[in-house]
């Protein structure tokens, strides 16, 4: 197996252009477990380690550029108010040692439906950047999975970094586990209210080949939710909110939970954020 390891962005492009199967490693929290599983050999790996520009983020126009190696620690620390839902999501991933080397944008290159990154991503229009020597172009998270473990990475492109809208109004995520952390998620939601434009983002994960949007739901509630008044939320409206969420998604039985499971668990998963995050709303 040969070993890549640029320290510039333009360097890594290059190598990733010469050797268009070498597989990109930055935290290694994912490769590294296949590796060691013998679930994957690739011919090489590429260690983004040392290209300083991916573990950045900056404001810009409204929106965190991400870079796509920022780990989940510094997302914690650093982005809780700007991503409050993305926050909420990486706190949740693995243990504080993961946390301090696993990154979105390795997230993002696993494309698993799992993913705890993915649903606050969907939920408000994120837009990930890829790169070439060809270019750069942009593709919105709801478009970038194309199915379990595939994505819309084209074989000579790296992810580099991820734009996120800042938040607008309050965001919350939850996740269906046999623990809160260090565990695959049976199921999560992300949800995200625009108290400005009156909308409601919404992100499923772990309930279909790829993570979900609901835009029932997401229309249901962006009609029926307070905001002149911004009184306490109707039982009736968070029901119907969750059922929405529930009818949207399109699980399967596996070793983790059945389809069924998964369906009542994101119902409750979705009454109870968008409670939560109406809380933060009511007068």
């Amino acid at each position: 197996m040969d070993f890549h390891r640029p320290s510039t962005l333009d360097e890594a492009l290059a190598l990733k252009a010469e050797h268009p199967d070498a597989v990109p490693i930055a935290g290694g929290t994912d490769v590294m477990v296949e590796l060691n599983f013998d679930a994957r050999r690739p011919r090489a790996l590429l260690d983004l380690g040392r290209v300083a520009s991916l573990a950045e983020w900056r404001r810009e126009n409204g929106h965190v550029r991400l870079g796509a190696a920022v780990p989940y620690s510094k997302i914690v620390t650093e982005l809780a108010d700007l991503l409050p839902g993305l926050a909420m999501a990486s706190r949740t991933v693995g243990s504080p040692q993961i946390r301090n080397r696993g990154t979105v944008g390795g997230n993002l290159g696993s494309a698993s439906p799992a993913g705890d990154a993915h649903p606050p991503l969907v939920a408000v229009d994120a837009v990930v950047e890829v790169a070439s020597v060809r270019g750069v172009r942009t593709v919105p998270a709801r478009e970038f999975f194309l199915g379990p473990k595939r994505s819309a990475l084209e074989p000579d492109e790296l992810i580099t970094a991820v734009m996120v809208p800042a938040a607008k109004g309050p965001q919350q995520f939850a996740k269906v586990g046999t623990r809160n952390a260090m565990v695959i998620a049976v199921c999560s939601f992300a949800v995200s209210l625009d108290l400005d434009g009156r909308t409601v983002g919404t992100g499923i994960g772990s309930a279909g080949p790829t993570p979900l949007r609901a835009r029932e739901a997401e229309e249901f509630a962006a009609t029926e939710l307070p905001w002149d008044t911004r009184e306490p939320l109707p039982d009736s409206v968070s029901r119907a909110f969750g059922q929405l969420v529930a009818a949207a998604a399109r699980p399967i039985d596996d070793v983790r939970g059945s389809a069924a499971y998964r369906r009542h668990a994101l119902s409750v998963l979705a009454r109870r954020t968008l409670g939560w995050a109406w809380q933060e709303v009511e007068v």
